[in-house]
């Protein structure tokens, strides 16, 4: 489960709640549970279940994600399910051309977190029954729809599946505009990546007098040096990434300078070093 599962859940201005009409194969439950928790969130609603949150394969396949399971609630009709929402959000991956069309209005998940991150209220992105869909009757109840950006060869996805892409997306909204500004989602994998222009002249210089200590004539050091940095900065590293480059071409810089006999790496020989001077 790792080791961070103390962790406050991440929040939103919104709150969510999703909810499964007719689903009927556990495993898909608990899979829907797993991917749930996840990306941050835990509130589930069934709606006439044809399965149930205490089936063993339902158990399995959350993992750890049981305790989505154990506070999830069960309502005999959708409108019970979501009437204490202020949004009702349908999904459907039947995407009728002709007639139909001017019933089913769809965003693409993006767009749904995109129109949510600033919606201060209750939303239920409701899912229809495994191998049926959303009845015609329940989408009417919804105030709009989604559906996943899947081949119109194959467009329907499996439930849970269809869930984790749903909620995958309202996280990573989340992520991107929040990531480190709360105890929820902190700043493991950083968002910026650029390298702060000191530590990029340090990193540049490394490389340069790793290029100098090498054997050989002016050409050959030019070429690696400018082939080395080139590399390098096209892969955009983090500035621990730089950082610990640095240490290593160091290492390196210093082997070379004592197998070729240079003395230089006697006199500076060091761990750290300062940009130089333009």
């Amino acid at each position: 489960m790792g080791d961070r599962a103390t962790l406050p859940l991440p929040t939103s201005p919104y709150s969510l709640s999703i909810v499964l009409i007719g689903v009927s194969h556990p495993g898909n439950l608990g899979a829907v549970c797993r991917s749930m928790l996840n990306y941050g969130f835990v509130n589930l609603r069934l709606v006439a279940p044809n399965c149930q949150a205490d089936d063993i394969e339902a158990r399995n396949r959350a993992k750890h994600a049981g305790r989505v399971l154990d506070q999830c609630t069960t309502y005999a009709t959708l409108g019970e399910a979501t009437a204490d929402a202020s949004m009702v959000i349908g999904t459907s991956g039947k995407r009728e051309i002709g007639a139909k069309t001017n019933f089913r209005h769809f965003v693409y998940p993006w767009e749904l977190a995109e129109r949510v991150n600033d919606f201060n209220g209750h939303v239920c992105l409701v899912f229809g029954e495994e191998g049926k869909g959303m009845s015609t009757e329940d989408l009417a109840k919804c105030d709009y729809l989604v559906t996943l950006p899947t081949w119109e060869g194959y467009p329907i996805a499996n439930l849970s599946h269809a869930v984790n892409a749903c909620v995958y997306e309202l996280h990573r909204y989340r992520v991107i505009n929040a990531q480190g500004k709360e105890a929820g989602m902190p700043d493991v994998v950083p968002l910026e990546r650029a390298l702060h222009p000191e530590l990029k002249q340090v990193l540049l210089q490394t490389v340069k007098e790793l290029a100098g200590a090498l054997p050989g004539n002016d050409e050959r050091r030019q070429s690696f040096q400018q082939s080395l940095m080139r590399s390098i900065m096209r892969s955009m590293p983090t500035q621990g990434e730089a950082t610990r480059m640095i240490g290593g071409l160091l290492d390196a810089t210093t082997a070379i300078q004592f197998v070729e006999g240079n003395e230089t790496w006697r006199s500076q020989r060091r761990r750290k070093i300062s940009p130089e001077e333009e």
